[in-house]
């Protein structure tokens, strides 16, 4: 059985710098892909980002393309997002979760099986 526990949410200010990180357990972690997805209240899960088993290929959504980094370090299985330059409409609670499949990374949260509890980030104007 796959747990995913997400830390690393808080308050931050516009223009500010957050990283999320991701803890799993399970064998599986390093065969598939994993992706962040955010939602706000009243609105849809959404993507953010998603990367491969092997950490060598990245998706983005466009509105944090630039600006946000997913990278993962299979040896302790782990999954990060690095955020920067931090905007109020990124607020949101962000969950990390693994792909059922092992094929290309896809944003739609369907076709993700294990999710974590979710971390709050909110940011200030």
């Amino acid at each position: 059985q796959v747990q995913l526990v997400e830390s690393g949410g808080g308050l931050v200010q516009a223009g500010d710098s957050l990283r999320l990180s991701c803890a799993a357990s399970g064998r599986i972690f390093s065969s598939y892909p994993m992706g962040w997805f955010r939602q706000s209240p009243g609105k849809e899960r959404e993507f953010v980002a998603a990367i491969s088993g092997s950490g060598a290929t990245t998706s983005y959504a466009d509105s944090v393309k630039g600006r946000f980094t997913i990278s993962r370090d299979n040896a302790i299985n782990t999954l990060y997002l690095q955020m920067i330059r931090l905007k109020p409409e990124d607020t949101a609670i962000y969950y990390c979760a693994v792909s059922r499949l092992m094929g290309p990374l896809s944003p739609e949260p369907k076709l993700y099986g294990y999710w974590g509890q979710g971390a709050q980030v909110t940011v200030s104007s």
